[in-house]
């Protein structure tokens, strides 16, 4: 249920703060067999820088990141994110993928306003999307996540880090911040003439998504549980996912803007594409348990997708078998 909006530059979140033992620093391959999603860390090839902010109408501005992995020349700028500006001040859809694009994000927003940051929204642990959020913390805004984003940061923000300062100058990467206001079911943010619900999710693309609609402009953020013209990347559960599209499909958003992908794109057609990858994922991975072929064997025979354009397929939808795998074979 979502709650009723609060005057001022209030949040209003359900839930407490989750504790969780101290951050560990793990190899690649340890990372692997713990699970970690290894999706939107960095690789030492070279790569073009992110382009810039498109302004996508009605105070809402979005970087539309390239399909690549975290390189040095791109700074960890992978992921679509941006800001929207509102009467009282300015709310960011998504930090940023290291320290260095947080700053590149905070200038882009000084050159169009001079409002304060007030809300930092991180919509999930992944990298890509997190890191950045230290660019901000002199403003001292209210840093938005899901109620379990604090444990997952807790268990691989140190790997992550560690990971992208392989890369990047280590100046460059960014301290952990943790979300200081929890949303446990649904919450409201007004920027003074705006309401931005958001929606706490159940396990899908990770344990820890949160979308969110400007109601304004029938605009919804979806983040990673939308991915367009790139594989999806599956870090939480396959069957999940594909309930909460379900939750997302009842507000009927007009349009979306993606994780990855396109700045703006409407919103059903979008996502039925990925629907179709996600379905035929579970289809095919059900199909060669029923026959009892064993994780290895069943790699090579789960080929949803292939052939379909997908920017990165090689690179992830192997990991999405293994994980699809996991998930059904006990189902």
């Amino acid at each position: 249920m979502l709650l009723s909006p609060m005057s001022g530059n209030e949040v209003r979140a359900t839930g407490h703060v989750r504790q969780s033992g101290n951050g560990m620093c793990f190899t690649r391959r340890e990372a692997m067999a713990l699970g970690f999603c290894l999706c939107c860390l960095p690789d030492r090839g070279q790569a073009a820088r992110p382009s810039g902010i498109k302004d996508v109408g009605n105070g809402i501005f979005i970087r539309e990141a390239p399909h690549e992995e975290a390189t040095r020349r791109n700074r960890g700028g992978i992921a679509n994110i941006g800001f929207i500006i509102g009467r009282d001040g300015v709310l960011v859809t998504d930090p940023g993928g290291s320290l260095a694009d947080g700053r590149w994000l905070r200038s882009e927003i000084k050159i169009r306003t001079t409002k304060r940051v007030r809300y930092v929204v991180m919509s999930h642990v992944h990298p890509d999307h997190c890191l950045g959020a230290a660019a901000f913390g002199d403003e001292v805004p209210v840093f938005l996540g899901h109620h379990r984003l604090k444990n997952a940061l807790h268990a691989r923000g140190d790997f992550y880090r560690e990971r992208l300062a392989e890369v990047l100058e280590r100046d460059d990467v960014g301290e952990i911040i943790y979300p200081n206001q929890e949303v446990e079911h649904a919450a409201e943010v007004d920027l003074g003439d705006r309401i931005i619900r958001m929606m706490a999710h159940g396990r899908a693309h990770t344990d820890c998504d949160l979308t969110m609609l400007d109601v304004t402009t029938g605009t919804l953020f979806p983040s990673d549980l939308l991915f367009v013209d790139r594989v999806p990347s599956l870090d939480g559960s396959l069957l999940g996912w594909l309930a909460e599209v379900e939750r997302l499909r009842q507000i009927r958003p007009a349009r979306a803007v993606p994780g990855h992908g396109p700045a703006i794109v409407a919103f059903e057609p979008a996502m039925a594409k990925q629907v179709e990858y996600l379905t035929a994922l579970a289809d095919q991975t059900r199909q060669a348990i029923a026959r009892g072929l064993t994780l290895n064997d069943a790699l090579p025979a789960v080929t949803a997708g292939k052939g379909g354009g997908w920017a990165l397929y090689e690179a992830y939808h192997e990991r999405n078998v293994i994980q699809a795998y996991k998930e059904l074979e006990w189902e």
